[in-house]
């Protein structure tokens, strides 16, 4: 699919794509890429590297032709990890070609051109697009990162009530969210050290710093909720294994209890002459001191607070 963007104090769509203008191209089907390949004449290699989902941010170079990729965060919509990132290419040429490359929907770019929109914002420069996209990237970290928190949050509460299986599966889905994160917001900053190198004095120093301030807090509140994460699931598990700990031993304490009658009805259930076998009152002694030795173990056990 393909959409079409010229700058005039935000960035306005078109019906028809002019020179200049900026191309938007989301989950792309063959007549795309013909139009791509074809009538563009985009490297065929930047479509090829753009459909690996696990391509890194960098830089690359054919021709007269530059790729710079990011990574991106999205919604995922497998029954695993509910965030994941997927790679974003920003595709151009000194003859004024402009465009955007992803093959998975996404929330950021509609959301990247109304914010230009509501700002007013001209981006004339390349170096200042891809900045103001990697900007924006970095703004959906930190909302997708919110998100994250209330569910682990959420994860936490019924733990409290009650340990489940399903509870920490999520909680383990969610720490691979966050170990995506962590990866392309990383990869991001180094892509932004290459930029600032190839584009120098180019680049806007207000926004550079601006971009680099979000990302170095998307980083950090990264490391800082797989810090906390980690935290619940030991403390959880260590809760499990106390839990299974204690059951284990009041189940231990049950059986010595069960053992002390079992083992006196064995003793006298024996086909031998037994002392005070002779007696009227026989069954009922050994029914007494079975009931008596049960009741001491029961007691001795409850003492150590085995049962």
């Amino acid at each position: 699919m393909q959409r079409y963007y010229y700058s005039d104090k935000g960035f306005v769509e078109s019906a028809d794509w002019s020179k200049g203008d900026w191309i938007d191209v989301e989950c792309p089907d063959e007549s795309d890429r013909r139009f791509l390949i074809d009538k563009l004449g985009v490297p065929e290699m930047f479509l090829e590297y753009l459909g690996d989902i696990d391509e890194r941010p960098r830089i690359e170079r054919e021709g007269e032709w530059q790729m710079a990729i990011v990574r991106i965060p999205v919604e995922s919509d497998d029954k695993g990890a509910p965030f994941t990132t997927v790679p974003l290419g920003i595709i151009s040429n000194p003859s004024g070609v402009l465009l955007t490359l992803c093959y998975h929907p996404n929330a950021m770019i509609p959301d990247f051109v109304d914010h230009t929109r509501r700002k007013q914002i001209k981006i004339e420069h390349l170096a200042n697009f891809v900045l103001r996209i990697i900007y924006s990237t970095a703004f959906w970290y930190l909302k997708y990162l919110k998100m994250l928190t209330n569910d682990v949050t959420g994860a936490e509460k019924h733990l409290e009530r009650s340990i489940r299986n399903d509870d920490l599966i999520w909680l383990m889905h969610l720490q691979r969210s966050l170990v995506f994160f962590s990866t392309g917001i990383k990869g991001n900053i180094t892509l932004l050290d290459r930029l600032q190198r190839i584009y120098g004095n180019q680049i806007d120093p207000e926004l550079m710093e601006d971009v680099e301030i979000e990302l170095k807090q998307a980083d950090t509140t990264v490391d800082i909720y797989t810090d906390i994460l980690e935290g619940t699931m030991d403390s959880f598990a260590s809760i499990i294994s106390n839990n299974v700990n204690g059951i284990m031993k009041r189940m231990t304490g049950l059986s010595i209890i069960l053992m002390v009658p079992t083992f006196i009805a064995s003793l006298y259930g024996m086909n031998v002459d037994i002392l005070i076998g002779g007696s009227r009152y026989a069954f009922w002694i050994i029914l007494l001191l079975a009931f008596i030795l049960t009741a001491l173990a029961f007691l001795v056990l409850r003492h150590i607070k085995w049962v």
